[in-house]
């Protein structure tokens, strides 16, 4: 009886081992995953400012190609006039409304 509960300890001790040998590896493999996770989020962040940059320049280039003379891009053009009218009647409205 004393055998076998030596054998049953000594089986519970390896488990106990085992386990503990896959937390820590566990453990690793979280931290670098963390790691790697930060790492792409960085990475993440500066292609997203990145592509806002493009996106803008790629406004701007058409606005200037408009404003050229481009006949592709007279729409383009049309409407950002059609804008800003629109914004410049919006202020002046607010300017009447608060009596200047």
């Amino acid at each position: 009886m004393l055998q076998e509960l030596e054998n049953n300890f000594s089986e519970l001790e390896k488990k106990i081992l085992n386990l503990h040998k896959s937390h820590q590896s566990l453990s690793e493999q979280l931290s670098e995953l963390n790691k790697e996770h930060e790492d792409l989020k960085l990475k993440y962040d500066v292609e997203r400012k990145r592509n806002q940059v493009l996106a803008e320049e790629q406004k701007n280039i058409k606005l200037y190609s408009a404003i050229s003379g481009n006949p592709e891009h007279n729409r383009l053009m049309k409407n950002h006039i059609n804008r800003l009218v629109k914004e410049v009647d919006f202020c002046i409205a607010q300017l009447q409304n608060s009596g200047l």
